[in-house]
């Protein structure tokens, strides 16, 4: 993961982790028009709760951005494809760890605190930042999987 990552990936955290029932601040992605449209049909689709943990109101009110606990678990649709997914970068990397969950592939990059989950096989890239206190951390996926499906099903 490049330096910049690692830190956007801080940040994403620290403000996702706002605490209590207010707005959490999550950062909206500036992704292009199609993966525009996808997000915001997968925000329509969201689930209420993920891994038993209770929607929460977002700032900015974006249709990129979603969240649910608090600590957050913190859904940002539209983000660049990862560096270590894009063949000639210099952190190209085939063989970084991925994972299936529910017949969605994501990659699997673990963070100071918890782990960041981005799709791997969609036109549209989600990425989803779990918190260490949910360990394991995977479990939000199970629930976010059939959204992710449902409204960008072919993917790449």
């Amino acid at each position: 993961m490049s330096a910049a990552a690692c830190l956007f990936a801080v940040a994403v955290y620290a403000f996702a982790s706002g605490g209590g029932d207010g707005p959490v601040k999550i950062p909206a992605p500036s992704p292009a028009a199609k993966a525009a449209t996808l997000c915001r049909s997968l925000h329509k689709a969201l689930p209420g709760t993920v891994d038993g943990l209770s929607r929460r109101t977002v700032e900015p009110d974006s249709a990129l951005t979603a969240g649910w606990g608090d600590p957050t678990v913190a859904l940002r649709c539209g983000v660049p494809r990862p560096d270590v997914l894009t063949p000639g970068n210099a952190k190209y990397d085939p063989t970084a760890n991925a994972a299936e969950v529910n017949g969605v592939s994501w990659l699997v990059q673990q963070l100071t605190d918890g782990y960041r989950f981005t799709t791997t096989d969609r036109d549209a890239f989600v990425e989803v930042t779990v918190p260490g206190k949910y360990a394991p951390e995977v479990n939000p996926l199970t629930d976010l999987a059939a959204a992710v499906k449902k409204t960008d099903p072919t993917g790449l």
